[in-house]
């Protein structure tokens, strides 16, 4: 049965003579039943409106009792001889209608064709609210269509943003810069929204908006998790805190050679001892990157390297602007000697 396709089985019809067996009574019988009229319940005409919208055909098919060994006898089994025969005859009529090949097409709702993973979310809508004891009220199965529709809408639209940043940053992909990267990401962001605006929908604009929501969430995400796996591409990110200990000791070393040339022993001792600690920092955060142990002192070294590192990066800053402004500043005035 697609989903283009609805099709009712009232089985145990007892009124053969007001409607027939089989899908020509079925059609008339439910004809009838779907008609929308003025002094019925808003409710009510909404559900007859909302089923021919939902679906291109609606059939029925009236099937008679099986027979009483099968409604009382606690030991039936299954076999068709102790189903009553004109259940049987119907059937006969049933399954090959329903199995005709001309039925069988690709799976639409609401005029959207629907994926295999689409389809895992209406059977989790229907399963939900078929749990309880009692049979669904015709609003909570819209409901559950309407919700299963815009989360296939958003898994859709989310895999279309993945697959995306994926060829452009995922798996194997060399590092790529953080302004490409967050370039790629609003330009995919806005094509998975797209999609999941132009995909059709139930339940209106208001209903989708929190889905849309949910979807964009989930997509900041998913680009966290690429920003992150960009990142760790990167050489000297990888290398950075190697690189910042072993410069400081080549730095503390010159430093402590110099100091003790021209007498100052003390300070000379100092900056051996610091070389010490720098270098003791540096093989324990070798061994615990092989390791994979003591994670948190691994962590504060990264830490520590970044903050002086970045320390350094904002005085050589400043120093470069400042330098730029002074010449900047005194061209005039030289400008004015030469004149």
């Amino acid at each position: 049965m697609g989903f283009q396709t609805l099709m009712f089985l009232v089985r145990d019809w007892s009124f053969p003579y007001e409607y027939s067996y089989g899908l020509q009574g079925g059609m008339a019988f439910l004809d009838k039943r779907l008609q929308v009229k003025e002094h019925q319940h808003e409710e009510i005409q909404n559900v007859r409106n909302h089923i021919h919208s939902c679906f291109s055909d609606v059939t029925c098919f009236l099937l008679p009792h099986p027979g009483l060994q099968v409604a009382t006898s606690p030991d039936f089994d299954g076999k068709l001889k102790d189903i009553a025969g004109e259940f049987k005859e119907q059937l006969q009529a049933l399954i090959p209608y329903v199995l005709n090949p001309s039925k069988l097409m690709e799976k639409e709702i609401n005029g959207s064709k629907v994926t295999c993973r689409g389809l895992l979310e209406y059977f989790k809508a229907y399963i939900k609210i078929y749990q309880g004891e009692d049979l669904p009220h015709p609003k909570s199965m819209l409901q559950a269509t309407a919700e299963a529709n815009n989360l296939a809408a958003a898994a859709s639209a989310k895999d279309i943003y993945y697959n995306n940043m994926e060829e452009v940053c995922g798996g194997e992909k060399p590092y790529l810069s953080p302004d490409i990267l967050e370039e790629k990401h609003c330009e995919f962001k806005q094509l998975a929204l797209d999609h999941f605006k132009k995909t059709k929908k139930m339940g209106g604009k208001d209903f989708s908006f929190r889905y849309q929501q949910e979807l964009e969430e989930e997509i900041k995400e998913l680009y966290e998790n690429f920003c992150k796996h960009n990142g760790s591409k990167n050489v000297f990110s990888t290398f950075r805190t190697p690189a910042v200990l072993f410069t400081g000791i080549v730095a503390l070393y010159i430093a402590s050679g110099l100091t003790g040339f021209i007498g100052l022993e003390v300070v000379a001792q100092l900056f051996n001892c610091m070389v010490g600690l720098l270098l003791i920092a540096l093989l324990t955060w070798g061994y615990i990157r092989y390791s994979g142990q003591y994670r948190e002192l691994g962590g504060a070294i990264d830490f520590g390297a970044a903050y002086v590192l970045e320390q350094a990066s904002s005085h050589i800053g400043n120093s470069t602007q400042a330098t730029v402004r002074d010449a900047v500043v005194g061209r005039p005035s030289m400008d004015k000697k030469a004149q």
